[in-house]
C-alpha cells in the first residue's frame, strides 16, 4: 500500500479543540516533525481535516 508523508508546518495552539486531538492522533507532536503512514480514507480524511496545519507530500 501507498505511503504519505505528513508535516506539521503550523502551531496548533490557536487551533480547535478537535483540530489538536487530530493532529495527535496522526503522531505529531512538535513543529516540523514528520510521519510516515499508510494512504487510507481515514488517513486521507484527517489530513484533510487539519489541512490548514499540514503538508503532504506522497512517499
Amino acid at each position: 500500500m501507498a505511503k504519505i508523508k505528513i508535516t506539521l508546518t503550523k502551531s496548533p495552539i490557536g487551533a480547535k479543540p478537535t483540530n489538536k486531538k487530530t493532529v495527535e492522533a496522526l503522531g505529531l507532536r512538535k513543529m516540523h516533525q514528520t510521519v510516515e503512514l499508510e494512504d487510507t480514507p481515514q488517513t486521507r480524511g484527517q489530513v484533510d481535516k487539519v489541512s490548514h496545519l499540514v503538508t503532504v507530500t506522497e512517499a
